[in-house]
């Protein structure tokens, strides 16, 4: 058959995640993994491959990745590649493996939806849509190789290519795809603040509101995100070891972040097909270790506001396919106290919030471990301040984002402290008027008295001059104004006590 005619017959139409994707004419199939899919296309003809893709994530990415092959029967050769430290750390290409080794079987995903999940130590979802038999009519119609190098990838397709062209395994399948619908409530499109104790605790309430008042938007890949712009995280007493809730809900564990810290914290080679990692822009990128810079930077001017580190190229403006979500890195000191202030223009909330904050932990705490090795700066650890331009949740975790919310936002929210940075309030009646305090937080000093005998005025005055109030705060002054006021319109015979019942004076 000729190149011509080979091209004509073997089209691959991907009917999902086809932005993704580089469709070629042949009838293999070749997943890269973490490994940019272009490393291994250059090194191809359009006629020695069918497509080319990368998979991340054995959860989210091998049911599209199965749904394709299904729709495209005349694909009867596989090669993975499963080659760098990603690959093994987020186990996809593992356990894509495992589904051809070792099939499915009947249960649940970590949404509690029905399913086949893959017979592998790695947990892989295939949705419960596709029948068994599909699944394994094309387990056994396709040939795989498992590769751990870009060469070793491309002789195998190019091997595979000597084959063509093999009759295709049956006819073109597709199945209903189930889908989730978002609720969106009013609220501020821009500009949110969320503080908690720990990036467990802080991540619950990031996702929360995200998945309350999020825009729906497109992603410019494939599908949509749910999305706010412009949020800040403020995580206070994280500490050193990092808090995994038991059971554990973050989408990563120990093990995963132990590995994870690396690629923020340590220089790395350049390799064919990486990208690049967070520590090789930090420290070798620009001909410098900014890491390095900033911890000499605060060691001879501890009050410096100069400690910054870049991770944003300008050259990633023309042709980089993936630039950095990270961007900036901003250390200060006040008060003996080491903050670390991060920038991302785009953050996936959901799957990778956790770790690019506990990696930033990590580096925060060097960076203060550092100082304290080398010089007499005795400091304290501060807050990690995390501001998301593009803070979105992917639409294929939506149905995840719905159940933590639902199973920890209720409880998180329970075991708040009220230690309210703007202060405290002491309210009574006497002489015919409401009577508040204004006190300092810890100290109780008094800073400031209002009087009147409206609640309305009262609680009007408080919120001009203390614009931070939390929110839950803010309602429960509401409500004792309200209740004193109440005490005073029934005149004698009845006595306000802040927070207790409005009780009857029997003296």
């Amino acid at each position: 058959m000729a190149i011509m005619d080979r091209a004509i017959q073997f089209q691959y139409t991907p009917r999902y995640k086809p932005n993704q994707l580089i469709c070629g004419n042949g009838q293999t199939a070749v997943i890269t993994g973490w490994t940019v899919k272009q490393s291994v296309a250059k090194h191809l003809q359009p006629d020695e491959y069918a497509v080319i893709g990368q998979l991340y994530s054995p959860t989210r990415g091998i049911s599209f990745l199965i749904r394709n092959f299904l729709c495209n029967p005349h694909v009867r050769f596989l090669v993975i590649l499963n080659a760098t430290k990603e690959d093994r750390n987020a186990g996809g290409c593992e356990c894509l493996l495992d589904f051809f080794r070792n099939g499915c079987k009947e249960g649940v995903s970590d949404t509690g939806r029905p399913c086949w999940v893959i017979n592998s130590p790695i947990a892989g979802y295939i949705d419960f849509e596709i029948p068994a038999n599909a699944l394994e009519q094309l387990r056994q119609s396709i040939e795989w190789k498992e590769a751990k190098l870009i060469s070793e990838t491309v002789s195998f397709v190019k091997s595979f290519a000597e084959k063509y062209p093999v009759e295709s395994w049956g006819n073109s399948l597709e199945f209903p795809l189930s889908e989730v619908a978002p609720t969106v409530l009013p609220g501020h499109r821009y500009g949110h603040r969320i503080e908690g104790k720990t990036i467990a605790e802080t991540w619950v309430k990031i996702i929360h509101r995200i998945k309350t008042t999020g825009t729906i938007r497109p992603t410019g890949y494939d599908g949509q995100w749910q999305e706010l712009i412009d949020l800040m995280a403020v995580v206070t007493d994280e500490p050193p070891e990092f808090y995994f809730p038991e059971p554990n809900y973050l989408p990563i564990d120990r093990a995963f972040i132990e590995e994870y810290i690396g690629q923020i914290l340590d220089d790395s080679p350049d390799r064919e097909g990486v990208k690049y990692t967070y520590g090789q822009r930090l420290r070798s990128w620009f001909g410098k270790d900014q890491i390095e810079q900033v911890i000499q930077k605060l060691i001879v001017d501890i009050d410096s506001a100069r400690a910054v580190m870049s991770l944003w190229d300008i050259r990633d403006n023309e042709a980089n396919e993936s630039p950095p979500c990270l961007n900036h890195i901003w250390v200060r000191v006040v008060q003996n106290e080491l903050s670390l202030t991060a920038t991302f223009r785009s953050n996936d909330m959901f799957s990778a919030w956790p770790a690019n904050t506990m990696g930033l932990k990590a580096l925060q705490q060097h960076i203060k471990n550092a100082i304290a090795q080398r010089s007499n700066h005795d400091l304290r650890m501060g807050p990690l301040i995390i501001i998301s331009q593009s803070a979105h949740i992917y639409d294929d975790c939506w149905e995840n984002a719905d159940n933590v919310i639902q199973s920890q936002y209720a409880k998180i929210c329970q075991r708040q402290d009220y230690a309210d940075p703007s202060g405290n309030f002491a309210i009574c009646v006497q002489s015919g008027m409401i009577m508040v305090e204004h006190m300092t937080p810890g100290s109780g000093e008094v800073i400031n008295c209002y009087s009147g005998t409206s609640a309305k005025q009262l609680y009007q005055q408080i919120a001009a001059n203390c614009p931070g109030i939390q929110v839950e705060h803010a309602l429960y002054l509401g409500t004792e104004l309200q209740k004193a006021e109440i005490t005073l319109l029934m005149k004698k015979g009845y006595i306000y006590e802040q927070d207790k019942p409005i009780k009857e004076d029997l003296h």
